[in-house]
């Protein structure tokens, strides 16, 4: 039965392969400046993915293929349509900025995206720890020669630097994590692991060493501190539209992975695993606000945020199951993929802005570089403004509605300590609040530093632009339809 629905399964991951070929050998020929051949085909299959993994969505199927290594159930098509989405939208806003600093001299740019988005997918529809494994292997290994992308760029080059060590470091944890599960369990089957714990015939001891390791490897893919060290250097250096590439849709790839692991086969652990996630998200709200505060680099205030934005999904995570009783689980986790879902479109307005003030010769990446935006463009003031009060979570931003569903799952769960760590987070937005305003001040009241020259944009990345900021607005005014998405779409990966 399973196999028989093997290639169904996969289907977006074989469109994306061969196409990554295709756009590969199309790209040889095209010796255009422009490498228009390679964006419009890059774009087109974006789009069809999109809409296909979103049919297979609606549909509400889960199908297992290849003996049950993959599955293919509405939370992982739902996380594919949106990384395929977000990965449209950073090759739109990122086009004139990759152009200008020759990054499209060998057409990698498209080749070396998707393959980190077929990464994304195999992570996000992997039922076996060999395969998340090969799914984070595909993202990392493209990822770094994005970073490193510009390589007369000493920035670029030393963030590629950092973040190849770190992260063969944090794959190293993942795997030896694997290992030990595997050796106690006997299995690399994500659903096996579940049955062989629940059967209470395992050394405690030898999981909850592995379940360690485990956590560790996710905290790193999150940045979550003490995992964070590579995030600001990495943001900083790396070019922004790889930035962007890399601050998107593999934060889907990496909510996908904790699903996976800890709900889909680790649940019987949760007590421990719990425990964990609530110090890293401690720790990330307190270090990622704090932190963010001391930064004049936009590109680095932001990668601070996004560690504190972490601390929120890891809120949400640790929320599920209370006293072994895993009636909230779904309100819990339906929260985080919210979280995570909004979080991803606000950070695609965020940098689409810097990547279209950025022009040749110059990154507009330091605040005060902002100085005087409202003047210049009321129009991209003001999204990027809505972005940051979203960021902060003001109402009525769908950046308010995801950390109110947050805090809710927290509370609703009755336990004093979660309610504590409910306020603490609150506290810590508080404080986050100051450094996004401050940026909204500098555009809206600082005097520009040069002359108040108008901004162009093309026409695509300006409807783009202005559609990624209304649904800012749209989503945070009604959300339901999106919590209901989620929400539907974990309670059927539960029930599987």
């Amino acid at each position: 039965m399973m196999d028989r629905f093997s290639w169904m399964a996969v289907y977006p991951e074989i469109l994306l392969l061969v196409m990554a070929c295709v756009i590969a050998l199309v790209d040889l020929l095209d010796k255009g400046r422009r490498r228009m051949a390679a964006y419009l085909l890059s774009v087109l299959t974006l789009g069809v993915l999109a809409v296909l993994t979103g049919y297979y969505a609606h549909s509400g199927q889960t199908v297992y293929g290849f003996g049950g290594l993959v599955v293919s159930d509405p939370m992982a098509n739902w996380l594919k349509c949106f990384a395929a989405l977000a990965v449209l939208a950073t090759f739109v806003y990122a086009r004139g900025y990759i152009l200008e600093r020759g990054m499209l001299r060998g057409g990698e740019w498209y080749v070396l995206s998707l393959l980190s988005l077929l990464g994304i997918h195999v992570i996000i529809s992997a039922n076996n720890f060999l395969l998340v494994y090969l799914g984070l292997e595909c993202l990392t290994l493209a990822s770094y020669a994005l970073v490193a992308l510009r390589r007369d760029h000493v920035a670029s080059v030393e963030a590629a630097m950092k973040y190849f060590v770190l992260g063969a470091m944090a794959s190293g944890f993942l795997l030896y994590g694997m290992s030990m599960l595997y050796g106690a369990t006997g299995t690399l089957d994500i659903g096996g692991v579940f049955k062989a714990i629940a059967s209470g015939q395992i050394r405690q001891q030898v999981l909850v060493f592995g379940l360690v390791f485990i956590v560790a490897g996710l905290a790193f893919k999150f940045g979550a501190v003490p995992f964070h060290m590579w995030i600001p250097d990495v943001y900083q250096g790396a070019p922004t539209a790889v930035t962007l590439m890399i601050g998107g849709a593999p934060k889907l790839a990496a909510f996908a992975m904790a699903i996976r692991l800890l709900v889909e086969g680790l649940l019987p652990l949760a007590i421990d695993w719990q425990q964990m996630l609530a110090l890293l998200a401690i720790a990330s709200l307190l270090i990622g606000n704090l932190s963010a505060i001391a930064q004049t680099n936009l590109k680095r205030m932001l990668a601070y945020s996004t560690i504190a934005q972490m601390g929120f999904v890891l809120l949400g995570l640790m929320a599920g199951v209370v006293n072994n009783n895993a009636l909230g689980a779904a309100n819990a986790y339906s929260s985080a993929m919210f979280y995570i879902v909004t979080y991803v479109l606000t950070t695609l307005a965020s940098f689409g802005i810097i990547l279209l003030l950025s022009r040749e010769g110059f990154e507009h990446e330091e605040i005060t570089d902002f100085a005087g935006l409202n003047q210049r463009s009321p129009l991209y003031a003001g999204i990027m403004a809505v972005c940051l009060f979203s960021l902060a979570g003001l109402p009525p931003l769908v950046g308010f509605q995801a950390k109110l569903s947050v805090l809710q799952a927290l509370i609703s769960t009755g336990q004093a300590a979660h309610i504590a760590l409910a306020v603490f987070a609150v506290m810590m937005s508080l404080i986050g609040a100051f450094y996004y305003l401050r940026v909204i001040k500098v555009m809206y009241f600082d005097e520009p530093m040069g002359a108040a020259s108008p901004i162009s944009a093309p026409w695509d990345m300006r409807a783009l632009l202005s559609l990624n900021g209304a649904l800012l607005l749209i989503l945070g005014i009604v959300p339901g339809a999106l919590m209901a998405l989620c929400a539907r779409a974990v309670v059927q990966m539960l029930a599987t």
